[in-house]
């Protein structure tokens, strides 16, 4: 089975973006046209979701059709009214005897700092980004909703680095694919796991006489807040973050087995972000599964935190600068 290493690897799904490039915010879909088993993990204090609740392994709903990922604050959760649309025009949905419910979760990331703040996703928006799905290699760095991201914000857009879309995929043997897509909107920084350094995130700066951060180009957020300085500015800091994901696999598990593997895939966040999790950030993961295999749960786990975490550095490295921030990839062109 040929690959391009993205979610699209994953079969049955389709992923598509939507952006305003200027305003600097943007919307992405991942369509699952004959339903998927799904399941949520929110590990972020400061989340922002729709649908969440159906996903929960006692309530009704077995599969959705689409999943949105999208900038704009909660404003952006008007996206999802476009994917439904789209869906219901058709006829795809959940059949509840009067008619057809296409069943779409979603979740947003705050990005209203960097662009322009009057400008958000909407239904146009969310129906663009699903006209614009296949199953072709999935576009990476300043992209969908990954156009207005950013990481490393202790101190504010100042310090910060502009981040992105990326995802991954990984073969893990029987003809089974596990996918991950995420938009990297972090409070901290990115860390490649195989060596623990900073790719990306807090920039240290001079301020008057003072070096605010480490020595060499990163502050080092954590380091940072040990200081009376990070302490201090902790409870003012932004709470303009959020890192959202989806991680599929074309096996069949349950819904509660889809929750475990949205569970487990915050590993991946673990490895690549630190400080992860925080009050200040919205983290949200979401767990597809298309069927057609077997697979024990706690190997899907595994690999959607392993395919999550080389998203995360996919994420950062094809982000080009944009909103005065400063970007990995420098030739302004998205992978």
């Amino acid at each position: 089975m040929k690959l391009n290493d993205t979610l699209t690897d994953v079969p049955g799904l389709e992923v598509g973006h939507a952006q305003d490039s200027e305003a600097l915010t943007g919307c992405t879909v991942i369509l699952c046209r004959k339903g998927a088993v799904g399941g949520v993990d929110v590990r972020g204090s400061a989340p922002g979701t729709r649908e969440t609740d159906l996903l929960n392994p006692l309530n009704l709903v077995e599969k959705v059709h689409a999943v949105v990922l999208a900038g704009g604050s909660a404003y952006g959760l008007d996206a999802a009214g476009g994917v439904m649309r789209y869906l219901e025009e058709r006829k795809i949905g959940f059949n509840t005897g009067a008619g057809l419910v296409p069943i779409v979760p979603a979740a947003i990331l705050f990005d209203l700092g960097v662009g322009r703040a009057d400008v958000r996703p909407d239904a146009a928006m969310g129906y663009k980004a699903c006209e614009a799905a296949s199953t072709e290699k999935v576009a990476e760095g300043n992209v969908g909703a990954g156009t207005g991201a950013s990481v490393g914000k202790l101190f504010g857009a100042k310090q910060a680095m502009k981040s992105g879309l990326g995802s991954a995929s990984i073969q893990i043997g029987g003809g089974i694919v596990v996918g991950a897509i995420v938009v990297v909107n972090a409070f901290g920084d990115i860390l490649d796991p195989k060596n623990g350094e900073i790719v990306a995130g807090l920039r240290s700066a001079e301020v008057g006489p003072f070096h605010i951060g480490a020595k060499g180009y990163f502050a080092d957020t954590q380091e940072m807040m040990k200081s009376m300085l990070g302490r201090n500015v902790l409870g003012f800091a932004t709470r303009a973050n959020t890192v959202l994901a989806t991680v599929a696999i074309n096996a069949d598990l349950t819904k509660a087995e889809a929750n475990k593997m949205a569970q487990m895939a915050h590993d991946g966040l673990a490895r690549t972000i630190r400080p992860a999790h925080t009050m200040l950030d919205g983290d949200t993961i979401f767990a597809l599964a298309t069927g057609g295999h077997n697979v024990d749960v706690t190997t899907a786990g595994a690999f959607a935190a392993e395919a999550l975490s080389i998203a995360v550095l996919r994420a950062v490295r094809a982000a080009a600068p944009a909103g005065g921030l400063p970007g990995l990839k420098t030739d302004g062109a998205t992978a």
